[in-house]
């Protein structure tokens, strides 16, 4: 019996893009970018006007794919045509003098590189654009062919928007979204087995039952982060909503660590309070209806808010509820009630947590509701800021030197400039070839560079061997050629993505040859031009990348890691010194670190995503370079939660009432953020790793001497303060008890990253 060979071709390709996002362009690009081709150079025998038919086409559908709706990517589209328009216009104003047009294409490809981090509209346009000013600068022209050029972009535009609405139009669904959700109900089951547990240990689920949920838990969260480090990323890809999820899924694996420390710790451990249980079930149900939403994206967001706010509603009580069982104002069994707190705190920490996944899960559902304008400015759903509020601030995170995006930016608008004026000083004939050869290697980094350009001239090698052999083999046929131009069309789209970067080179190189000898026959030539065209621009690419920021993508996320734990550690002490005292940190100041912290962890989202896009061996390892990411997650979770936790407290006490524990609490965010700052130090390759803080029980007994006075107010009646005290004490804790898995993955990690 013998198995249909498009039947395995189509699993083949489902394995190797099992979106088909790949497929789905490439496949609209062989129909419309031919067939704009043939009307202008063979109906209208307008040769320019088909060149930039062709390659505007090329551009609008395999390089860019818009979200949204249909009318949504169609508005997206209307505005990459507006800037096509403008771009090809100044590219070719530009190109009549070198110097001027090595200029220009410095600050056009710094902006347009740049803009990138402003919205996924922009950044998914980036190639797009830039090869929108690259086609006309690399080709100087008398202006009189400007009505022409710019006839073939209305024409490519045209006909690019009937392709998105019309032809195979399906969005693919987040490839994050299921195996989030999995957390999402494992977590709850979880959740709820403990809440049993607690509530009666007896008659409940039993122990075994519990830790068998929890590593039901730990499993689907190590199956998310699998899914996350396999898909093949492009950070400047990313949508609001695909970053929300990203953001999702940090959350998920700290919620993951959290519930594995808040289940039951021994068979006949104690008994839980009526409140934490609460807590517990509010936290299950948010997760089961945040899984629904993940998996449904059009269920109302209405339900999860209210489930929220449930959620927030059961915290308060716990809160509440853990007050009114003070014990007496003499101190008689307060030690027991402390430790009775554990669990109390633990089902706080649980709410909070989920609290944010409900958050992200909302972002990311109205992601897809915003206006366009929204879109295109990369303002988050139900942000305060306005849409070019948000725009500055993304911007303002990355103007900063450990910026890997401004890295690129800068690198790749140099890249181009040094390429426009090699190509006029040496006379090449074809310099676009060398402009797109710079642009299609740089990345963010000298290493991958090399590899890139190794693989640009291995691909283009082969592509133009190809074209040899066909040219050799048909002549000048072009009826022939006219059939094959589709073909080599569609695998320049397939290639790359389900077999590498050479593929697609080879590809591509192959399509260019033929349009070429459609063109203007030319044979052997246009491919002896493209092998020294391609090579001169990897070669520039080369340069520039060792000349910028000359170390690897793993040493970019390691500064980034080192800036994201000292941002995050200021973060916390802030928030413990607002929280404690109301006499330190200022509220505003808090939320100038809170939004330097934030800064940090976008930056680092950016850089650890352009690591796991990178191809080849990863020097650092995933796992520990996982662990330390969601170590800074944590802090920042930690912060937040104790910001929340004092935000609430209905009334606040003279610093002087609560000076003794206001020391100890300070003593010990003191020391978290020594730690981690030598943390930060080491990961920026300025001094060892710091040995883990040991727990330091007499801080803690001194913390719990220190809320004995507080846990009372003048009348004599009981208060939340020292509650709130010890349970900002455990927050500290918790962040400390961090510290061994990330010095052991810090060590692990930079010692081998450094060939120690």
């Amino acid at each position: 019996m013998t198995t249909d060979p498009i039947r395995q071709l189509a699993a083949w390709l489902r394995r190797r893009d099992p979106d088909l996002a790949a497929t789905r362009r490439a496949a609209r690009t062989a129909l419309v970018m031919p067939a704009l081709f043939a009307l202008c150079t063979q109906v209208f025998h307008a040769p320019v006007t088909g060149t930039y038919a062709a390659y505007g086409a090329f551009a609008m559908l395999l390089l860019v794919e818009f979200t949204g709706t249909v009318a949504e990517r169609l508005r997206a589209h209307a505005a990459l045509a507006a800037a096509w328009l403008v771009l090809v216009t100044l590219g070719t104003l530009a190109a009549h003098s070198v110097w001027s047009a090595a200029a220009v294409t410095v600050v056009v490809g710094l902006v347009v590189i740049f803009s990138g981090v402003v919205s996924s509209v922009l950044a998914g346009a980036t190639t797009s654009l830039l090869l929108a000013f690259i086609l006309p600068v690399s080709a100087a022209a008398p202006l009189s062919q400007l009505p022409d050029r710019l006839i073939g972009v209305v024409l490519a535009a045209g006909a690019a928007m009937i392709a998105v609405s019309s032809l195979w139009p399906r969005t693919p669904a987040p490839p994050l979204s299921a195996p989030a959700a999995e957390v999402c109900r494992a977590a709850a089951r979880q959740l709820r087995a403990d809440a049993d547990h607690f509530a009666d240990p007896a008659g409940g689920p039993t122990f075994a039952q519990c830790r068998a949920c929890a590593q039901e838990t730990e499993s689907a969260a190590r199956n998310l982060r699998e899914a996350f480090t396999a898909t093949p990323y492009r950070p400047t890809g990313l949508s609001t909503g695909s970053r929300a999820l990203v953001r999702l899924v940090d959350e998920l694996t700290w919620l993951s660590a959290i519930l594995a420390e808040s289940g039951p710790k021994t068979e006949d451990g104690p008994r839980g309070d009526p409140e934490p249980s609460a807590v517990r079930d509010a936290a299950a149900a948010t997760l089961e209806l945040a899984a629904q939403i993940l998996e449904s994206p059009g269920s109302a967001p209405d339900r999860l808010r209210d489930r929220a706010e449930e959620l927030r509603r059961a915290s308060g009580a716990l809160e509440e509820g853990a007050v009114n069982r003070l014990p007496a104002p003499d101190g008689a069994g307060l030690d027991t009630f402390i430790d009775s707190l554990d669990v109390s705190f633990r089902a706080q920490e649980v709410a909070f947590a989920v609290l944010q996944i409900a958050r992200n899960v909302g972002i990311a559902q109205a992601a897809d509701r915003r206006n366009w304008l929204d879109r295109l400015l990369g303002r988050e759903p139900e942000s305060p800021a306005g849409p070019l509020s948000s725009a500055r601030e993304r911007a303002a995170a990355h103007v900063e030197p450990h910026s890997v995006w401004l890295h690129n930016s800068i690198r790749g608008a140099v890249g181009l400039g040094i390429g426009g004026a090699l190509a006029d000083v040496t006379g090449v004939q074809h310099s676009f070839w060398i402009m797109l050869g710079t642009l299609s290697v740089l990345r963010s980094n000298a290493l991958n560079t090399g590899q890139n350009a190794f693989r640009a001239l291995g691909g283009t090698v082969a592509g133009s061997v190809l074209g040899a052999v066909l040219l050799r083999l048909i002549g000048h046929d072009t009826v022939l050629l006219w059939i094959l131009l589709p073909v080599a069309v569609l695998l320049s789209g397939i290639l790359p993505a389900a077999v590498s970067f050479a593929a697609g080179q080879a590809a591509f190189t192959f399509t260019l040859v033929i349009l070429f000898n459609l063109a203007r026959p030319e044979g052997w030539s246009v491919i002896l031009f493209r092998i020294e065209d391609i090579a001169l621009g990897c070669a520039v690419s080369l340069v520039v990348g060792l000349l910028f920021w000359p170390r690897g993508a793993s040493a970019a996320v390691s500064r980034a890691l080192a800036v994201a734990y000292a941002d995050s550690a200021r973060y916390l002490v802030g928030a413990v010194d607002y929280a404690v005292s109301r006499g330190g940190s200022g509220p505003a100041e808090v939320s100038r670190e809170g939004r330097r912290a934030a800064a940090a962890a976008r930056r680092l989202d950016d850089a650890f995503r352009t690591y796991l896009a990178e191809r080849g061996s990863k020097p650092v390892p995933l796992g520990e370079m996982t662990i330390l990411v969601t170590g800074v997650v944590g802090l920042r979770l930690a912060a937040g939660a104790v910001l929340e936790l004092w935000r609430r407290s209905p009334g606040v006490l003279p610093i002087e009432d609560r000076a003794a524990a206001r020391q100890e609490l300070s003593l010990m965010a003191q020391q978290v953020l020594r730690w981690y700052r030598g943390l930060a130090d080491a990961l920026a390759g300025e001094g060892p790793v710091p040995v883990p803080s040991p727990s330091d029980r007499q801080a803690i007994g001194r913390l719990v001497e220190a809320v004995r006075r507080d846990l009372y107010g003048a009348d004599g009646r009981a208060t939340g303060t020292g509650v709130r005290i010890i349970w900002t004490g455990d927050h500290l804790e918790a962040v400390r008890r961090l510290q061994p898995g990330i010095a052991a993955a810090a060590e692990k990690t930079w010692s081998r990253g450094r060939g120690r």
